[in-house]
């Protein structure tokens, strides 16, 4: 969703690049820059005011230190910066009832329900036991969304009728939570095309009637300031004690994730990242800010690979990696972890440092690794562990097999042989100088094996991972 903004402060932090001094003709023109870039996303105007206030009095005059160059400078104050637009740090839930009661509100169409089932499955997976409540009852089969998204999530859900007065039904869910174990309640309200009274009024009943830990709003980020500004109404009349930003997987500029916490002064608790139910986190405003600057988000990252692989899985990948003997069997088994991770584009946003911006002009599809995938399973076991009897015959029964070309398989196998080759040298690396920690001695062979495999075979060598041409600007 930041990519657009991205590039934009990308732009204009490099004119501080080469720079000895961050004298005022510089800062002036860079902070331009960065004002037209977060105006630009829909951020509040009175937000990106602040901001650039804020970096003027940070950078006008200063010297630079002798640990920091003026681009870095520049770059660790915009960091600050955005931190602290987006919230300054994660606030999680604050759950005490028995049960427990979050109520969700917001806009028709900004994602309520779905967002509804997304936090029910993230509960669970935390050891909650959390059943949904059905009070949206004017939008045409809203329940039923609501009653399908609680059976995907595996949780509890309550819809006792579809139309009607939704406060007794709220009223009445407490008792059924207790009823059924069940120790968080999650509200699914009903929306409208914008703020009214009625909106406002019934809200305020529902509220009341459950005694809300938490009342949540949520926000569609695609429609960017219009956003933030139905949001302040809410919070002016109502109240609410965070907010969820869903959609943020789509073509949002970004303004509203910049501006709700400090036009609302509530905190954005999650973040809806995907279509799937498993796609929604909570939010840290320091690693979003990490994102938007580029340098990736290495700590999202780690937590997907903890959640997703078990320590014996992880530790057979490992030894799989560095054992010398790396097959296309064991290429399928990381392939399948990577894709419970969620889709390849995201996770590869996440990488730090350049290789982040590299990949986001990658032509990387879900869909070209599927088709990988195919030809793998379209070999034999055999073939998969001794890619070298693939004669042409074998070729042209895989690519028969897995609905692709036999230049295809050609491709694949060829690019696997050179993955072997770098996989075997990084175990040759890891078992010499016997006197270093593993640690020590796995992390240089792995770092050693993405260099080569970097300068050989492009982003890691098979079909549907291969750089994109850059787009000429021009018409």
């Amino acid at each position: 969703m930041f990519d657009t903004l991205s590039a934009k402060l990308d732009a204009a932090l490099a004119k501080v690049k080469g720079r000895g001094r961050l004298d005022d003709k510089t800062v002036d023109a860079t902070l331009k820059e960065i004002r037209l870039a977060l105006l630009e996303a829909d951020v509040n105007f009175r937000v990106v005011k602040q901001m650039v206030e804020r970096l003027r009095e940070q950078l006008v005059g200063e010297e630079v230190s002798k640990a920091l160059n003026p681009s870095q400078q520049v770059i660790k104050a915009v960091d600050a910066e955005l931190r602290e637009a987006l919230g300054g740090e994660s606030v999680g839930l604050k759950l005490t009832g028995k049960p427990a009661v979050i109520m969700l509100a917001g806009l028709q169409g900004s994602g309520k329900t779905t967002a509804a089932g997304k936090l029910a499955k993230l509960l669970r997976s935390k050891g909650r036991h959390p059943m949904l409540v059905a009070c949206d009852l004017q939008r045409p089969a809203a329940v039923q969304q609501l009653k399908v998204n609680a059976e995907r999530a595996g949780v509890h859900v309550y819809a006792p009728v579809t139309s009607g007065d939704p406060v007794p039904v709220a009223r009445d869910s407490i008792a059924k939570a207790r009823e059924t174990g069940c120790d968080v309640v999650i509200v699914d309200t009903a929306g409208r095309l914008h703020v009214d009274e009625e909106l406002l009024e019934q809200a305020r009943a529902i509220r009341e009637a459950v005694d809300a830990d938490e009342t949540l709003f949520v926000i569609d980020a695609m429609i960017g300031q219009e956003a933030v500004n139905v949001a302040k109404a809410f919070a002016d009349a109502v109240g609410f004690d965070g907010v969820i930003l869903s959609k943020l997987d789509g073509d949002a500029r970004g303004g509203a994730a910049l501006s709700v916490r400090s036009v609302t002064g509530a905190p954005i608790k999650f973040a809806s990242v995907g279509e799937k139910l498993e796609d929604f986190e909570p939010f840290h405003p320091d690693r979003m800010a990490s994102r938007i600057l580029g340098m990736g988000d290495v700590m999202t990252l780690i937590e997907k690979a903890e959640e997703t692989y078990t320590e014996q899985e992880a530790a057979k990948a490992e030894a799989a990696m560095l054992s010398g003997d790396f097959t296309l069997e064991d290429f399928l088994e990381q392939m399948q972890m990577l894709k419970r991770m969620g889709p390849l584009q995201g996770l590869l946003g996440m990488m730090p440092g350049g290789l982040g911006k590299q990949l986001k002009d990658a032509d990387i599809d879900d869909r070209q690794m599927a088709r990988v995938e195919a030809i793998i399973r379209s070999m034999t076991p055999e073939e998969r562990r001794k890619p070298k009897i693939l004669n042409a015959r074998r070729r042209k029964r895989i690519a028969a097999g897995s609905g692709t070309t036999v230049t295809e398989v050609n491709q694949l196998v060829k690019q696997f042989a050179e993955v072997q080759k770098v996989m075997k040298s990084a175990a040759k690396m890891a078992g010499n100088s016997s006197a270093k920690p593993k640690g020590v001695r796995g992390a240089k062979a792995q770092a050693a094996a993405v260099r080569q495999l970097q300068g050989s075979q492009g982003l890691g060598g098979f079909p549907g991972l291969q750089p994109a041409p850059r787009r000429s600007r021009r018409g």
